[in-house]
């Protein structure tokens, strides 16, 4: 049977698919692609049918190829490719043969590079997912990061749904987005302008669980505000620690929190921000609900 030999891999190296959308109810976070624009792009660049896909962080991957050939997609960030030593095109797509390497190293942006093949990959369904949950040990490879010497069996896909067309943000410079949060009236309005007016910035504390801030202009500077009682949140929200840390919650979240949240990033521009690599800084801006909800429609027909 086809199959990949894990050779090197990053510490955020896992599979996953679209995750397990519904299950917040009973704890369970989503999962899934950090970057599901690259998620999906990895699949048409193969012009094939694909199953779960190795998510790579930005420390790249490397994998030996067993009894192919296997038809593999890449995208997501931009990222450095190569076969055998020889460069490859990113995003793109190859056959690999039989004890083929195919290494990804960091490229010029982006934090998080997607590795597709026509073949679904053999790790167990669990509650309908081969998403890796890395944090609680939920899904994927036996629940954890790939790391060397890992055999990931590659079994002929048994079910196809329509490949569909990739909400691409590519391009995209503006600020990122958000809707007020369930918590922003307990910010003080000359806090929530600034929140708008000030420049943050991604720093190198990140994961799968969120990405912390730091507030360049110190507009939470000395707000020290209580804890409140948890309840459900959801991926992009904008924590606001104790201290005044701003932390947005990703795809692998904690199902509930009991820091105040003043917003969250709307669907469309979470991709982008996903891939946003420590020291980028960025500005916030707020919409309507309504009007993301448009944004995210539109962004799906292309």
């Amino acid at each position: 049977m086809t199959a990949v030999v894990i050779e090197r891999a990053g510490p955020l190296t896992t599979i996953q698919d679209m995750g397990r959308p519904g299950m917040l109810a009973h704890g369970i976070s989503a999962s899934g692609p950090m970057d599901r624009s690259g998620f999906i792009r990895a699949e048409t660049e193969t012009v094939d049918k694909c199953g779960a896909a190795i998510e790579c962080g930005s420390m790249g991957v490397a994998f030996r190829v067993e009894d192919g050939p296997v038809h593999i997609g890449f995208a997501g960030g931009v990222f450095s490719a190569t076969r055998n030593g020889m460069p490859l095109d990113w995003p793109g797509a190859i056959v690999a043969e039989d004890g083929d390497i195919i290494d990804i190293s960091a490229g010029p942006a982006g934090n998080y590079g997607y590795i597709r093949f026509d073949r679904e990959i053999g790790v167990p369904l669990v509650l309908g997912s081969r998403a890796t949950n890395a944090a609680v040990g939920l899904g994927g490879f036996k629940g954890r990061g790939l790391v060397p010497g890992d055999r990931i069996a590659l079994a002929p896909l048994t079910e196809c749904s329509p490949v569909p067309v990739p909400a691409s943000s590519e391009g995209d410079t503006g600020p990122i987005r958000i809707v007020w949060g369930l918590h922003a009236e307990l910010f003080p309005e000359p806090v929530r302008q600034r929140f708008l007016t000030s420049r943050f910035a991604v720093t190198a504390s990140m994961d799968r669980m969120g990405v912390r801030l730091r507030d360049i202009d110190a507009v939470f500077a000395g707000r020290h505000i209580l804890t409140l009682v948890s309840d459900a949140v959801v991926a992009g929200d904008i924590q606001i620690l104790g201290d005044g840390t701003p932390v947005v919650l990703m795809r692998d979240h904690q199902p509930t929190g009991g820091y105040p949240r003043i917003g969250t990033i709307i669907g469309a521009d979470l991709d982008r921000f996903a891939q946003m690599r420590p020291g980028t800084s960025f500005l916030f801006q707020s919409i309507t609900a309504e009007h993301a909800r448009r944004t995210l429609i539109e962004r799906r027909r292309g």
